[in-house]
């Protein structure tokens, strides 16, 4: 069978198990069918439940009730219907009392009630788990089922169903006790009675609390589910929705949540794209007042962000590197010289070597930078993109020995952020063509870092630059200054064979 709702194997056991129990009940412990022998009962029984189970399978297994996960209506009205050939039977071939007739009618109901309750409620959970597996979503359309009317209604028919039941077989045993005198003096009439109450109370608290861990098992699925969710968007996952299982209470607080995490993710887009202009409109006007180019701002966040991925993979920075945290960084690095917008153009734009003066004008660069993030931060409020950006801004010119600037820290004491930056920083510096320098090649560069380590460079991120160095050639070729690529697009080697040999 194709159909998801419907399960073979189950609904096979369930009518083998009301088979058992009922013919059980008619052949052991009812004491009014003594006219029957018990396989006489169990083969009747047993071929009622088979005709049952063979329409159940081949002819009702695609019903629209199966299909709406009713199957408890369904079983109900085919136990039904089956009981009433099976009581005529009775009542014709072996003059079955009313009361008789009426029991078997009764009883075979109430057991297609159980058996399409356990049906319906475990269709329910495989199909959460469906659902939870494929996040897929219930389409709330229809009629509203109330989840509390639910509950309380199963609760209500448990318990009147049971009075009932109980009810019924008082009267019936009082009635039989009153026309066999006999039966109560010897004392089996009582214990017949009496296992009759046990077996019965048995029987419909069995399934009865079957049926209920089964609801609450649901129940706690549904719940646990939109809890473990809701604790994914609060650490920052608002990608993240809500299960809508079933048109309910549940069901349509969770759309409405998901509604508003639309909402709440549409604003966070918003904000991040203001972030992000802000970030190249800041980063563009430092680029204006100095030599240095705007792919620099690329190559340096690219670095930043490869070296950030491979110290990630050290139990010392799990916790620190998480995704989120790696793409604050990539989206901060561009504000790393941000404060060169407050040094004079003497300074900023000298092409020879700076003057001890003009360098300590120069170190002043990083306290303008976070002093103006500072002033943006309490405009804003506190925010962990901008804490990000004025950290980087202060300390990236710090180094690992202490002799750094502009406030001589050292070690453990420069956030890792600087440390990062620092590298990014220079080793870009040195593979870019500077007006008193030319370009140095990476295995150089390479070299000039390896010098500063554990002076200028935290001896960690030395080595992760050095398991990454390929990383870094590759950035620098994807993103080459407007000079560079103008240079190699009018060198000889870019030119066609003829004009090069005209020209040699």
């Amino acid at each position: 069978m194709t159909n998801s709702h419907y399960n073979a194997r189950l609904t096979f056991k369930l009518y083998a198990l009301a088979a058992l129990l009922f013919g059980t009940y008619g052949g052991r412990v009812c004491p009014m069918l003594e006219t029957l022998s018990a396989s006489e009962i169990m083969t009747h029984v047993s071929i009622t439940f088979v005709v049952m189970f063979v329409l159940r399978h081949f002819v009702l297994h695609n019903h629209s009730l199966v299909q709406e996960q009713k199957m408890a209506q369904l079983d109900s009205t085919l136990f039904f219907m089956a009981s009433v050939p099976l009581a005529l039977y009775y009542n014709v071939f072996y003059s079955f009392p009313l009361d008789s007739n009426l029991k078997v009618l009764f009883g075979m109901t109430l057991f297609g009630f159980f058996t399409g309750s356990l049906l319906q409620l475990t269709s329910k959970l495989e199909r959460f788990e469906h659902h939870i597996n494929t996040s897929t979503q219930f389409d709330l359309s229809g009629e509203r089922q109330s989840i509390v009317k639910q509950m309380i209604w199963m609760v209500v028919l448990l318990l009147a169903t049971l009075t009932t039941i109980l009810a019924m077989v008082a009267v019936k045993d009082i009635f039989w006790l009153e026309h066999n005198p006999e039966r109560v003096l010897d004392g089996t009439g009582t214990v017949s009675v009496i296992k009759e109450f046990i077996y019965i109370s048995l029987v419909l608290g069995g399934y009865a609390l079957t049926i209920l861990i089964l609801w609450s098992k649901l129940m706690k699925k549904v719940l646990l589910s939109q809890e473990c969710t809701l604790i994914e968007v609060a650490q920052g996952h608002v990608d993240k929705r809500l299960p809508v299982f079933e048109h309910n209470e549940l069901g349509s607080m969770a759309s409405l949540t998901n509604t508003m995490l639309d909402s709440l993710q549409s604003t966070q887009d918003e904000v991040k794209t203001t972030r992000d202009v802000a970030i190249v409109s800041l980063s563009a006007l430092a680029e204006s007042r100095d030599n240095e180019t705007g792919a620099h701002i690329l190559r340096t966040q690219e670095y930043v962000k490869a070296l950030a991925e491979e110290l990630s993979h050290l139990e010392q920075y799990q916790s620190l590197l998480t995704p989120q945290y790696i793409e604050l960084l990539y989206k901060s690095a561009p504000l790393h010289d941000v404060g060169k917008v407050g040094i004079p153009d003497n300074v900023l734009l000298k092409p020879d070597k700076l003057t001890n003066e003009e360098f300590e004008i120069m170190k002043t660069h990083p306290q303008i930078g976070a002093e103006a993030l500072s002033i943006a931060e309490k405009q804003l409020g506190s925010s962990s993109f901008l804490s990000v950006a004025k950290e980087i801004a202060l300390t990236h010119h710090e180094k690992w020995d202490g002799s750094g600037y502009p406030n001589q820290l050292s070690g453990d004491a420069i956030p890792l952020s600087g440390r990062l930056m620092a590298l990014a920083d220079v080793y870009d510096a040195l593979i870019s063509k500077r007006v008193y320098k030319p370009a140095f090649s990476h295995d150089k560069a390479k070299a000039i870092i390896l010098e500063g380590v554990g002076s200028h460079f935290d001896p960690t991120v030395v080595d992760a630059f050095l398991a990454i160095e390929e990383k870094f050639v590759t950035i620098a070729a994807r993103y080459k200054d407007a000079e560079q690529l103008s240079e190699e697009s009018n060198s000889p080697l870019h030119t066609p064979p003829q004009k090069h040999v005209a020209n040699s």
